[in-house]
């Protein structure tokens, strides 16, 4: 639940396995109506409430969004103590090993770089 000014402007719900849809998470919901609602990508007057531990992707969210205040009920440790399934926990070492694995392509001076052709649309 997303809070603004102390009113409620959007909740969302976990769709993950319902609609086989990785980013189907609440907090991420939450966050994809608000911004629809207030018609802005910065949430950072707004404060967010879960049931559970955010994950690295929606802390990800949050943080590009400006959203600061966080709350949640219930740590990652308590979700698998009561049988959240492990495997579904990212943790920083898991977040590294990623990174450490990720490989650099650059296309820098090449017809279709798309950093340039976004620089381009950005500036006309």
């Amino acid at each position: 639940m997303l809070v603004k000014d102390k009113r409620i402007a959007a909740e969302g719900v976990n769709t993950l396995h319902k609609t086989f849809d990785i980013s189907g998470h609440a907090e991420l919901q939450a966050i994809r109506k608000a911004q629809a609602k207030l018609k802005t990508n910065d949430l950072s007057d707004c404060s967010i409430y879960a049931s559970g531990e955010p994950c690295a992707m929606c802390l990800t969210a949050m943080y590009f969004t400006g959203i600061r205040k966080i709350y949640y009920s219930s740590s990652l440790a308590e979700a698998v103590a009561n049988g959240f399934e492990k495997s579904e926990v990212m943790t920083d070492q898991n977040l590294k090993q990623l990174k450490d694995s990720m490989i650099y392509l650059p296309l820098a001076g090449t017809v279709d770089d798309p950093v340039r052709l976004w620089a381009e649309g950005v500036n006309k």
